[in-house]
């Protein structure tokens, strides 16, 4: 695994630029991302290009024996261009313009900026192209942060009827799919259809999806375009785009399609801090990040682009954007870099060289201080790359599980959640948190994948069922365990006609007949575990596995095929994992709170994230907080 950095030296003096690439490549650095965010620099007026100063650094740093990857420019348009076509900017769900003055200032849809877009791309591409330095592109950066995946512009509704007549054909057809006789919603054609904001009380779910996948495929579409500029001009260099941390707004699978890696962008303290994780899990990990954090991501982002993948900004230290910002434990950046050799990421580049000393990252720790003095990370660096050049290169072979995840699942849980706790990303890290104890790796796999080689397949839960999905899991010996609402929505967002859950009744002869959400705080008791959030009245003549003290039945099975009715607790989960392994046929281990394991072809890693000592029984080693422990494999 490489390491590498991302530098900007657009905002520093020319001075300075041999001395930084001289000292990256003697930290053990070999990557350096630049470019993402220099279209003002590169294009000062509208069609002059000031070329001079980007020759100049990449020469320095290739020089320096750097490889760089270069950025399309198109997450930060500059204000020429904004004002010479204003409406290229998005509108948020309120109808307000989302306007210059930070970045991501752009509608997917508008198609003069698409042209844009391609145009900075094709001259990049034209001049750097073929350049020794360049190993590697990333198009724009982050796409959909700052909540602009949904636009709702003129321009977006335009492309969304165009989107609706390519799908339907026939505005009768839509009107029947989304069951728009309800409330007197329907259109007379396509040209009449809306963004569904704006609207008195809630749209209407179908609406919403549809939306959502245009919305989508509108991120897929302007990702494909600067890709094929990309690889017509520069042949035989990776393209890559950086996705986001506990992000589900575009279909990540649909995007990593046209890529030749997946990266993302890790900030476990940041993450943890930002999301659904409880006080005492923030305490507990304040300075280390929840232990599965950063290998969820991993393991998705791994199932993104056939198996190729890399992180591109790692946290060095504290960041900026967090409710509240910690410092990393010492040892955690070393820790974290690491992780990401363990799970096959081919390189792992810090976010950033240099802490800016203005705008708006400033608070945002880098590998050097502002002054140019080593961050505490940049110790942890170097003692990383060190342990990576003892190691040696590594290889990940397909887990023994896979759990299935679904982004059209999100959408349809964010749209009727039915229960305002129900949150489709927690459910899924939950179910791959629960493997993570059992000491058991995991692949992180879309529902179009092959499945056939697992030894278990877990599906949190799959709303919308498609019928090759159901082919594929009815084809499997392997346990299957399927979660709760499964199978609950047709295609088009209705309630089958014979009831949830659906055609997965092929698999298992068990009917949804009701469904209630419970408020926080409330949960019902098994055996020593309970059930909160979601619970499903079953009808079934299966005996149940698992019951509530009142007799209610919870989990469900015929031959391999287990169905949850119900949110269930760790305690629960640990059960269902462990019954799963054991008929797989899977090893196990009992972890200590806060230790993970991964196993790679030839060695097995263990982590640390508790922030006191832990006694790893599998090696009879004692491992510091935030140490690693890695153990040769018989072979």
């Amino acid at each position: 695994m490489k390491l590498g950095c991302c530098y900007f030296p657009e905002h520093w003096p020319e001075k300075m630029w041999a001395d930084d690439a001289r000292r990256m490549a003697e930290m053990g650095l070999s990557l350096v991302r630049i470019g993402e965010f220099a279209w003002s620099r590169i294009e000062p007026e509208d069609g002059r290009f000031d070329w001079g100063w980007l020759d100049r650094a990449i020469a320095t740093l290739h020089d320096a024996g750097l490889k760089v990857m270069l950025c399309t420019p198109t997450a930060t348009p500059p204000k020429w261009l904004v004002d010479r076509m204003p409406d290229m900017v998005a509108l948020d769900e309120a109808g307000r313009k989302r306007g210059f003055g930070s970045r991501r200032h752009y509608c997917f849809s508008h198609l003069p900026y698409r042209a844009e877009s391609r145009r900075i791309t094709r001259a990049l591409a034209e001049r750097y192209g073929n350049h020794p330095a360049i190993t590697a592109w990333q198009t724009d950066n982050e796409y959909g942060c700052h909540d602009t995946v949904l636009s709702f512009s003129d321009a977006a509704a335009a492309r969304f009827r165009e989107w609706c007549a390519a799908r339907y054909g026939d505005v009768g057809a839509l009107n029947a799919a989304w069951g728009n006789v309800f409330w007197s919603l329907e259109y007379a054609s396509f040209d009449a259809i809306d963004p569904p904001n704006l609207t008195v009380t809630e749209a209407n779910p179908a609406h919403w999806l549809d939306y959502r996948r245009f919305a989508s495929d509108e991120v897929v579409s302007f990702n494909r375009e600067q890709v094929d500029i990309l690889r017509e001009h520069s042949p035989g260099r990776d393209v890559t785009h950086n996705f986001m941390g506990f992000f589900t707004e575009f279909d990540h699978h649909g995007v990593g399609r046209d890529l030749d890696v997946a990266t993302w962008d890790s900030y476990p303290l940041g993450f943890l801090e930002q999301f659904w994780f409880s006080a005492e899990e923030k305490n507990t990990y304040l300075r280390q990040g929840h232990p599965d954090i950063a290998a969820f991501h991993h393991d998705l982002y791994r199932g993104c682009a056939n198996g190729r993948w890399g992180i591109i900004e790692q946290q060095p230290g504290p960041v900026n954007w967090a409710r509240f910002n910690p410092a990393p434990l010492p040892g955690m950046v070393k820790l974290w870099t690491l992780e990401a050799m363990a799970h096959g990421a081919e390189f792992t580049s810090y976010f950033r060289w240099r802490q800016a000393p203005f705008a708006q990252e400033q608070m945002h720790a880098g590998l050097l201080r502002p002054d140019s003095s080593d961050a505490e990370a940049a110790g942890e660096a170097r003692a990383a790359a060190d342990a990576i050049e003892e190691l040696g290169a590594q290889e990940v072979v397909q887990a023994q599980a896979a759990l299935v995840f679904s982004y059209e699942a999100a959408w349809v849980c964010g749209i009727q959640p039915q229960g305002k706790s129900f949150r489709y990303l927690e459910l899924a890290f939950e179910w791959y948190s629960a493997l993570r104890r059992a000491g058991i790796d995991v692949d992180i796999v879309g529902p179009d994948a092959d499945l056939s080689g697992y030894k278990a397949v877990l599906a949190p839960t799959l709303p919308i069922t498609a019928p090759s999905l159901v082919e594929k899991l009815a084809a499997l010996t392997c346990p299957v365990l399927i979660g709760p609402r499964s199978g609950s929505k047709t295609d088009s967002f209705c309630i089958p006609e014979s009831l949830a859950p659906g055609e997965l009744r092929a698999l298992i002869p068990l009917t949804i007949t009701r469904v209630e959400s419970l408020r926080d705080g409330v949960s019902e008791t098994g055996n020593g575990w309970t059930i909160s959030r979601w619970r499903e009245d079953v009808e079934t003549a299966l005996e149940p596995e698992f019951v509530l003290k009142d007799g209610r039945g919870v989990v469900f099975a015929q031959h391999n095929i287990r169905y949850c009715a119900a949110w269930p607790d760790r305690s629960l989960l640990d059960l269902l994992v462990g019954r799963v392994a054991g008929e797989a046929r899977i090893a196990t281990a009992t972890l200590p709170e806060g230790l993970r394991i991964r196993r790679t072809a030839t060695h097995l890693f263990a982590f640390n994230y508790s922030a006191q000592p832990v006694r790893f029984d599998l090696t009879g080693e004692t491992i510091d907080p935030a140490g690693v422990s890695i153990t040769a494999l018989a072979q």
